[in-house]
């Protein structure tokens, strides 16, 4: 089942030993451990097994186009980055600095709109009430205590898209491996049931090697088709994700926040949305929020709730008179090792987020990630000492042994059911989160027997809204082509963005100041519906509300059918893909996406 180019023609394979597809942390650390060890194995080469006579020969393609764009701000504890580079210096990477100060911090609403249980209702008005007591400031209390599950106090404040081109510039200085962005992968090569290498999107050429690294994500085209084809471990199943979404912001000269500053904040916008602020090096900070799957409601729209996050008062303080630089979102694997796959299987192998490396306990996925790629690092160098073919027995008995003995193994399996209770509600959900974190996975909250599936804006309005006001707001909605969210959000009391110019700006500006986007003419849509009637029989329209670039909106010639994509918008982040309830979406490897190496 190979995938069709969209303008297929003969051209001529390419041969390899090794193809790696997609360029993120877990490929950063296989490429790293691969080429470090090639280049000082001087005396004793390995020699290629296409191309005898000459080192291994490794290609990576990345769909992105640049190594640098990657969307995230990330703190870590860098426990495996530091294991590759034992002298890390935070100064040699722009945007990176030594965690220096750290806080958890609950978010009271200060707006009266957030969807609050009333026992966090209970607990705003005791800090409220007890504000002098408990130093409750700016409608924000700082825990005083951090888990040891979720500290990264002697850890890394990074730019992803920064590390990425740190790590990139040394892989590719070695001369031994080749990385080429802006060049996405259709799909995987198959023959006779084995992966034989992969086909490159656009013009359709086929790249044969003996291993292929998968890499690209759990959105990823190869990821996707080989959970196509083999399926799913028994058990397991990628039912949780989120929307990351950010911003790059110039803190005022007032801002006395030092470098390395970390913010994890819980209870607003939503109870069920987490947020983060870190500070970079010269007075910089990455602003953000995750946008969760089990929100349950019908208008998961990322970017308002974002502005209303930047605005609240505890993190107001230090924002208000800077300045946006650039803006980012991308999808995240939550399931963790609920969601891992087959890892191995005769001619690849799977590491980073797509793998479930991400642990969702702790809130940390990059160096679980390198440390992936470290892995199978090893176990491909050792794979090629002993001239073992890469089957799914070799892979299995080098790579996955070495994963399942590692501290990744174990701390992903007390992760595993830590955010079981969230099905259930927020306060469930951290419970839950508590007990696995305090009691090493002994003790966590049962999932319900069926989870929650998105709701009609008229059931998860009702009792806020009046069933004729919010069919008004449907009306309106498809009259004037917009987003159901901004009316409901409205009608629920949540303020109207006061545009700024400096911080707060329209969508379609962020998207702008996040980089051009690119979508060249030779490839295909990203997004695809499949058939027009389950559109129109959609109730709920997630694609629109929760489209990161307002890429997928209302048609106005067919305000109830399918919506229309503006492919200069999107920004690959794969949302609309997890978040259509009836898998009406196709999802293809393009390049283009977000031009911004501070993301």
């Amino acid at each position: 089942m190979n995938p069709e180019p969209p303008n297929a023609f003969d051209a001529k394979p390419l041969d390899a030993d090794i193809v790696c597809t997609g360029f993120g942390p877990a490929m950063g650390g296989f490429l790293t451990t691969l080429t470090r060890v090639l280049q000082e194995a001087a005396d004793q080469p390995l020699d290629s097994r296409a191309m005898p006579g000459l080192p291994p020969q490794v290609l990576c393609y990345e769909r992105a186009d640049d190594i640098a764009f990657g969307v995230s701000g990330v703190v870590t504890r860098a426990r495996a980055i530091r294991a590759s580079f034992p002298e890390l210096n935070a100064d040699e990477i722009p945007m990176a600095a030594r965690v220096s100060d750290e806080k958890l911090v609950y978010l009271l609403d200060p707006v009266g709109a957030s969807r609050r249980p009333a026992l966090m209702k209970l607990a705003d008005q005791v800090f409220q009430a007890l504000s002098g007591v408990l130093h409750v400031e700016h409608q924000g209390f700082a825990l005083p205590y951090c888990p040891d599950f979720l500290h990264k106090k002697d850890g890394f404040v990074f730019s992803l898209g920064q590390f990425n081109q740190w790590v990139g510039q040394q892989v590719m200085m070695t001369g031994l491996a080749q990385i080429w962005p802006s060049t996405p992968v259709a799909g995987p090569l198959m023959e006779d049931g084995k992966v034989a290498g992969v086909v490159l999107a656009g013009d359709g050429t086929e790249v044969r090697a003996a291993l292929t690294v998968v890499g690209d994500g759990p959105v990823g085209q190869v990821s996707r088709r080989l959970d196509e084809m083999v399926g799913m471990p028994e058990g397991h199943e990628r039912d949780e994700w989120a929307v990351g979404m950010k911003m790059v912001i110039d803190l005022p000269e007032s801002c006395e926040l030092e470098e390395g500053t970390v913010f994890h904040t819980i209870g607003y916008p939503e109870p069920e949305i987490f947020g983060f602020f870190y500070v970079h090096p010269g007075r910089v900070a990455s602003v953000g929020i995750f946008v969760p799957s089990w929100l349950e409601s019908p208008v998961r729209t990322a970017y308002r709730y974002l502005q209303h996050f930047v605005q609240h008062p505890y993190l107001w303080r230090y924002v208000k008179g800077g300045r946006l630089r650039s803006w980012g979102a991308k999808s995240l694997l939550e399931a963790g090792r609920r969601g891992e796959p087959f890892l191995a299987g005769d001619g690849y192998a799977r590491i980073g987020e797509g793998s479930g490396s991400t642990n969702v306990l702790t809130g940390s996925g990059v160096d679980e990630a390198w440390l992936t790629g470290v892995q199978l690092g090893e176990a491909v160098l050792e794979m090629y000492r002993e001239g073992l073919p890469f089957t799914q027995g070799n892979l299995e008995a080098r790579y996955v042994a070495r994963r399942r003995k590692s501290w990744l193994e174990q701390e992903s399996k007390v992760a595993e059911k830590a955010r079981n209770g969230f099905q259930r509600g927020v306060i469930e959900g951290f419970l839950g989160m508590g007990l696995a974190g305090m009691t090493g996975g002994s003790l966590f909250m049962p999932r319900p027997k069926e989870d929650k599936k998105p709701r009609r804006a008229e059931d998860f309005y009702v009792g806020r809204l009046s069933r004729s006001e919010i069919e008004r707001a449907k009306e309106r909605a498809e009259r004037e082509g917009r987003p159901l969210h901004d009316l409901l959000m409205d009608l629920c009391g949540w303020p109207r963005i006061e545009y700024d110019g400096e911080v707060l700006v329209s969508h379609q500006d962020a998207l702008l100041m996040g980089g051009k986007v690119q979508a060249p003419p030779e490839f295909a849509d990203h997004v695809v519906f499949r058939q027009a009637q389950v559109c129109r029989e959609c109730e709920t329209h997630l694609c629109v509300e929760i489209c990161s670039g307002e890429a997928i909106h209302v048609a106005a010639e067919d305000p109830g059918g399918t919506p229309a994509f503006d492919r200069e918008k999107c920004v690959h982040c794969g949302a609309c893909l997890w978040n259509c309830p009836d898998s009406n979406i196709e999802f293809s490897a393009a390049p283009g996406g977000l031009h911004s190496a501070e993301n």
